[in-house]
This record gives structure tokens, C-alpha cells and sequence, in this order.
């Protein structure tokens, strides 16, 4: 038996949100879609997620080999550091990658780099681990509109670049839900209010692109969405909404930008009271304090990524 107890959200349609412990409790979750006695995963969230994963997958009584596919969103550690582990445990699944994300799951030497430029080696240390790469031969590398079926379920892969070139999102036709990953913004259920979820971009180092983003949140909108399920943090409803104020924060963080230039520490700074004065106007009540603890290293991964943006825009 697994001693661990993973933190579990049920939804409708086989739908579990496995929180992977990520920094905090609710801010990354991996989600299992369980049908016909079959499974899929989508995203892992750290190396130490893995064990909460397979302890979710025990308590929904799926074994190992009865999960068909892994589907990464795409290959950032929070989304996808634990899937070289976690493949080793699923004998009979496939990861279902984009074709920029594959080679970096073949061989994450360049990610692992990559993340440690961005976080520093202890902090990168401390959250990530040792990755594990996951063997060419069990990667699918998924072109844009695949379908993949399990126990007559059908997901569909949808390329979105705007977070990263290497995103993908998965629509579950069964159920008009989609698994954003991070196109679709971050938005914590601390935040939740009577006028429902509040929704932030994520403009993470080093590959966002406004238009991209857009343009992609206007492509799975064409899916008409009854529900979402963003890695940070799960379910939310009210998708139009959402994907109109996300539309509008986008333009806002270009503003910002363009206002500080590449100064990130006024970049930081006003984002941060964009999100405060936002947060109030959708009712949050929180303090100041407990909205920072929550949101501050997303004002300053996303000072950073816009920073990145201007330098590739100036050329």
C-alpha cells in the first residue's frame, strides 16, 4: 500500500485534480481523466509529485498499466520535471509531447540549464531534483489537431504558443473541457469570489508572445468550452469571462512593458499593483501581505519573461 496522501480534487466526467505539492499546496496540479478503466495523466508537476501521482492513481484504483498516455501541456519543470520518473512507473503509457518540447524530454540537459539560469542552483535544487529523461521510442510527437483515443474518449492536441512555442493544450471532446497548462493563465482558488475565479497571464521566461497568446486563447474559445483545467490551479468555469479578461490583462502587461522598458524592478512593481488593484475590484479582501505571499514569484517571473519579450522585439 502507498502511504502517501495526495491532496485530491474530484470533478465530473472522471475528472481528479492531483495536487503536486509545488511550492505550496493549490498552486500546481497534475489532473488524472479516468474512463472505461483506462487513464490518461496530463502534466506531473516536480519529481516529487511523482509519488503523489502514483498514490492517486492507487486511490482511484487505476493500476499503472492501465494508464495510456502522459500528455505534457509542455515541458517547463512545474508542468513536466517529474515525467521521465513517472513514465519508469507507467509501463504501458505513451508521453504525448509538442514536436519543440520532445527533444528536451529525450534529453533535458539544455532544460535543466535553461531553469537553472532562471531560478539559481539552490533554489533549482530544492524544487526540481534530478530529471530523468523519458526513452525516444515511448514519445509521440503529437502535430497541431491530433486526436488520440482512450476507452472511446477522444483528446485533442491544439498547438498554442504564447507562453512557450513548445505548448500544447488538450481538449476532451467527451466533455467540452480543455487542459490549458499555462495558455489560459493562472488562477488560484484563494482568489475566488462571489463574482467566481479572477485570471492572470503568465508570461514566464523567455518565450511569451502577446500575439501568440491571444491568438491562441481565441482558438480554444472556437471549442466553446464548458470548463478549463489550468495546472495552476485546476477546474474554473465562466470560460468566456475568463478568456475576455485574459484577452484584456495581456494588453495591460504590454503597456506595462512598454511603460518600464527593461527595468524589472519597476516592471515587478507595477504589475504587482495592477494584480492588487484588479483583485479588489473582483472583490478579493485578502491583504496585501497574503496576496503578496502567494503572487510574488509571478511578479517576478513575469517582470522577467516581459523583459525577455522587449529585448527580442528591440531585435
Amino acid at each position: 500500500m502507498n502511504a502517501v496522501m495526495p491532496r485530491l480534487t474530484s470533478f465530473a466526467d472522471g475528472i481528479t485534480a492531483v495536487d503536486t505539492e509545488y511550492v505550496r499546496p493549490q498552486m500546481d496540479a497534475s489532473h488524472v481523466v479516468v474512463a472505461g478503466g483506462r487513464a490518461a495523466i496530463v502534466d506531473t508537476g516536480p519529481n516529487t509529485a511523482v509519488p503523489l501521482i502514483l498514490a492517486a492513481l492507487e486511490k482511484l484504483a487505476v493500476a499503472p498499466d492501465a494508464v495510456d498516455f502522459l500528455f505534457l501541456t509542455h515541458v517547463h519543470l512545474d508542468h513536466a520535471g517529474g515525467a521521465g520518473a513517472l513514465m519508469q512507473a507507467l509501463p504501458r503509457a505513451t508521453c504525448v509531447v509538442h514536436p519543440r518540447g520532445a527533444p528536451h524530454m529525450i534529453d533535458p540537459a539544455k532544460l535543466i540549464a535553461g531553469t537553472r539560469a532562471v531560478y539559481g542552483d539552490e533554489l533549482y535544487a530544492q524544487l526540481y531534483g534530478e530529471i530523468l529523461p523519458v526513452a525516444a521510442e515511448r514519445i509521440v510527437i503529437t502535430k497541431d489537431g491530433q486526436r488520440f483515443e482512450m476507452a472511446g474518449r477522444a483528446f485533442e492536441c491544439v498547438h498554442t504558443p504564447g507562453h512557450a512555442l513548445h505548448h500544447q493544450a488538450i481538449v476532451d471532446h467527451a466533455t467540452t473541457g480543455i487542459f490549458t497548462g499555462d495558455t489560459f493563465g493562472l488562477s488560484y482558488r484563494e482568489f475566488d469570489t462571489a463574482r467566481g475565479p479572477w485570471i492572470t497571464p503568465t508570461t514566464t521566461p523567455t518565450q511569451f508572445d502577446p500575439a501568440q497568446l491571444k491568438a491562441s486563447i481565441v482558438r480554444l474559445m472556437q471549442f466553446r468550452p464548458r470548463k478549463v483545467y489550468l495546472t495552476h490551479y485546476s477546474e474554473v468555469g465562466d470560460c468566456a469571462r475568463l478568456a475576455n479578461d485574459m484577452y484584456d490583462a495581456i494588453d495591460e502587461y504590454v503597456k506595462i512593458a512598454r511603460r518600464c522598458g527593461l527595468d524589472e524592478r519597476r516592471l515587478k512593481f507595477e504589475l504587482r499593483q495592477r494584480s492588487h488593484e484588479s483583485l479588489r475590484e473582483h472583490g478579493c479582501t485578502m491583504s496585501a501581505d497574503a496576496i503578496d505571499a502567494i503572487l510574488a514569484k509571478d511578479f517576478e517571473l513575469n517582470a522577467a519573461g516581459l523583459a525577455y519579450w522587449l529585448k527580442r522585439e528591440a531585435g
